[in-house]
C-alpha cells in the first residue's frame, strides 16, 4: 500500500524554488540581470515571472524578442530541473518560438510544461503572457533539452 507521504514526495519537485534560483544566479547571471524570478514550481511545471524594463523595448515600444525568447528558456530550464534536480549539464538543444502578439511594456509570464522526458532529451512547451495583453499569450514555444547521463538515476 502507498502511503501518503509517499504520494506527496512524489508529486514535489526534485529542486526548490531556492535551489534553482541559486543555480540560475551561479550559472546563468544574464538570466539574473533581466530579473526573471521562478514563482513556481510543480513536478514538470514552472511559472517564471519578469518585470517590464525600458530596455527590453524595440522600436515600436514593444519588448524585444530575445526577452520573451529568454524568459521562455529559463521557464522550461526550471520544469526540466523540477524533474531531474539541480543539473548544470542539462541544456538546451533546440529552442523555436512564435510571436503571437507584440507586447507593450510590461510584467511577462511564462508558464512552462513538461511534454515527454526521455532518457537523454526532455520536450516542453512554454506559453507567455503580459500583463498588458489581457488573457491572450504574446508567445509559444516548444523546446528541446539535452539531459547528462547522470540525471536520470
Amino acid at each position: 500500500m502507498i502511503t501518503a507521504d509517499y504520494n506527496e514526495r512524489a508529486l514535489m519537485p526534485r529542486i526548490s524554488i531556492d535551489e534553482f534560483e541559486e543555480l540560475i544566479r551561479e550559472q546563468v547571471p544574464f538570466i539574473t540581470s533581466l530579473g526573471a524570478r521562478l514563482e513556481a514550481l510543480g513536478k514538470g511545471t514552472a511559472t517564471v515571472r519578469m518585470a517590464g524594463k525600458p530596455e527590453f523595448l524595440r522600436p515600436g515600444e514593444t519588448v524585444n524578442g530575445p526577452v520573451l525568447f529568454a524568459l521562455a528558456d529559463v521557464a522550461m530550464y526550471a520544469a526540466v530541473m523540477s524533474l531531474i534536480g539541480r543539473s548544470e549539464m542539462a541544456m538546451t538543444s533546440n529552442l523555436n518560438i512564435n510571436f503571437l502578439r507584440p507586447p507593450p511594456m510590461g510584467d511577462l509570464l511564462a508558464e512552462a510544461k513538461m511534454i515527454k522526458l526521455g532518457k537523454r532529451l526532455a520536450v516542453l512547451e512554454a506559453t507567455v503572457f503580459s500583463k498588458t495583453v489581457e488573457g491572450e499569450p504574446v508567445a509559444h514555444a516548444t523546446g528541446t533539452y539535452s539531459l547528462p547521463p547522470e540525471s536520470r538515476k
